[in-house]
């Protein structure tokens, strides 16, 4: 009997899923941060830590792991070397395909037809296949990239808090909820932002949101310029060639209420999750 088994591999954390072949779940596992930058071989320690729990789980042998066939989507398998460094590993398995988690998302969304997602969390990026072909729009790293995304919320709302301590703009309950965080000092501010990440403006798009959906002036401002962006990157995945587009990523639900009723109706729902695109990269089509 041949196995299947999908493998998720973000920057929060590593999912497994292991089917036997007519589909039924036989073992999952989960660890930890699983991006390419954690280094190959703390990567490889993690997916072959997640993978041997389902495993285990599942009871199988060591004959019956040799008959695994495995798909996993990678975070940052993209970056200069990894491919081929991941290609010298060894799970025991009898297949292992590679591919990017934005690319097993968009397999699982689409049931592995062509499609598109849009994903909308702390960055925001388009993963299309179109007759096949993969690709994607966006993703270029933010600030420069990522408009619509939490971290493009976090940015915009600190640019309006500084700006109204400095008595540049009006004040807002939202500004206020922001620079409270810092004391209300400019300069205790800037030395945060002197650190922060992607992720840590991110975290002030539920604060924004909040406000937001109170009919915060600002807030609204803020958030009616990403669903903006948001729109026009769902007209450019049409316009590309894209027969589906499905909204993914943590931001998605919440953004979603701002699009224009027009946009929502061009969308689709996912047909699945990354796992089931990590599986149909493993070779599974479906029971027998």
């Amino acid at each position: 009997m041949t196995y299947f088994l999908g493998i998720d591999a973000g920057g929060s954390n590593c999912r497994a899923r292991l089917i036997d072949a007519a589909g039924a779940t036989i073992g999952e596992g989960r660890s930890g941060t699983a991006n390419a930058r954690i280094g190959i071989d703390a990567l490889y320690e993690t997916l072959k830590d997640t993978a041997d729990q389902a495993v285990a789980q599942a009871g199988l042998s060591a004959s019956q792991r040799a008959q695994i066939r495995a798909g996993m989507g990678i975070a940052g398998i993209t970056r200069p070397g990894v491919r081929e460094a991941l290609g010298a590993l060894d799970f025991g398995f009898a297949s292992v395909a590679y591919a990017t988690d934005a690319q097993i998302a968009n397999l699982g969304a689409h049931g592995g037809e062509d499609g598109a997602i849009l994903i909308i969390g702390t960055g925001s990026a388009a993963q299309l296949r179109v007759h096949g072909e993969d690709f994607t729009i966006g993703g270029y790293g933010f600030p420069i990239s990522d408009e619509g995304s939490g971290a493009a919320l976090g940015l915009s709302a600190m640019r309006h808090a500084l700006r109204a301590l400095d008595g540049r703009t009006r004040r807002t309950p939202l500004s206020a909820a922001v620079t409270e965080r810092f004391n209300h000092d400019t300069a205790q501010a800037i030395a945060w932002m002197d650190q922060a990440t992607p992720r840590d403006y991110g975290a002030f798009a539920p604060l924004v949101m909040d406000y937001a959906e109170a009919d915060d002036a600002i807030a609204r401002s803020i958030v009616e310029d990403a669903a903006a962006h948001i729109e026009r990157f769902i007209e450019t995945i049409f316009e590309r060639g894209a027969t589906r587009c499905t909204l993914v990523g943590g931001l998605a639900p919440r953004m979603k209420p701002w699009l224009r009723s027009r946009t929502v109706e061009r969308l689709s729902d996912p047909l699945g999750d990354s796992l089931d695109g990590a599986l149909r990269l493993a070779g599974y089509r479906g029971p027998a």
